[in-house]
């Protein structure tokens, strides 16, 4: 690989002479499309929040979770990239890595920014056909899913992310994005974006048809259900697996077919 300029999602300029090799990813989702690229023999170090593929936290250095890294730990892995992103790590957490070697920071809002990551990774790692085949396939899906979806009636939603204080997915963020996907009207979606919730109010924000309730990264129970039907009154109450509507990468393949089996039941 010749000396080669690229440029990450947040614009910086990086430079490099050779495909790096020894890589740490602070993203769960895309510590799972590093693996889907056919890079795990690369990847030396993840958080504790990298669960896909499964084997990994017992063969991978954990450096720490998304929030709170140890640096010694990564600076003792001899690192010759971090893969961060720019929701799930800090500014702060960015700013103490690029001291250690560089830092590569995507920032994934939108589908098309999906995209944008896989053929940035493939030039990055030299694994351009293996990100081509995964752009690919992943295209294939979507359009075979706006298919499915174009004729379903649009739906009123909150998306529930937390608890104490009550928070939902607001406007600006990839859940956001594929709730728009599957014809889901976000009541929260001119709130900023993670607005705080109060649950007396939320007939009057938009009394939404469909309350779902995440998986991550609050782990939402039937006593938050309960609590939350009390002031919903006709809204269903849907437990939804929040790494299909959160994590992006290569997880959107398995995302697509997951909304396909929620629409049939709702």
């Amino acid at each position: 690989m010749k000396q080669k300029t690229l440029t990450d999602q947040l614009g910086i300029f990086h430079s490099f002479e050779t495909s790096p090799k020894r890589i740490i990813s602070l993203v769960p989702s895309q510590t799972e499309l590093l693996y889907d690229l056919g890079l795990e023999d690369r990847i030396i170090g993840i958080t504790k929040f990298c669960v896909n593929p499964y084997h990994f936290k017992s063969v991978k250095k954990i450096v720490g979770g998304t929030k709170k890294v140890h640096y010694e730990k990564i600076r003792l892995l001899q690192p010759d990239i971090i893969i961060c992103n720019k929701e799930e790590n800090t500014q702060e957490i960015v700013e103490e890595l690029r001291k250690i070697c560089t830092v590569w920071v995507t920032d994934i809002i939108t589908i098309e920014d999906n995209f944008q990551m896989i053929t940035d990774f493939g030039q990055l790692f030299n694994c351009r056909t293996e990100a081509q085949k995964w752009n690919d396939k992943l295209a294939f899906a979507l359009s075979d899913f706006k298919n499915f979806i174009k004729d379903k009636p649009a739906k009123k939603v909150a998306y529930f992310i937390w608890k104490d204080p009550f928070m939902a997915a607001g406007s600006n963020n990839f859940i956001n994005e594929l709730l728009r996907l599957n014809h889901f009207h976000n009541i929260y979606e001119n709130k900023g974006r993670y607005p705080e919730i109060e649950l007396k109010k939320i007939r009057l924000e938009g009394d939404p048809d469909l309350v779902f309730l995440s998986s991550e990264p609050f782990p939402f129970k039937e006593e938050e259900a309960f609590e939350i039907g009390r002031f919903t009154h006709h809204a269903k109450t849907v437990f939804v697996d929040g790494e299909m509507f959160s994590w992006h990468g290569s997880r959107l393949l398995k995302a697509f077919e997951y909304f396909k089996k929620m629409h049939l039941k709702l």
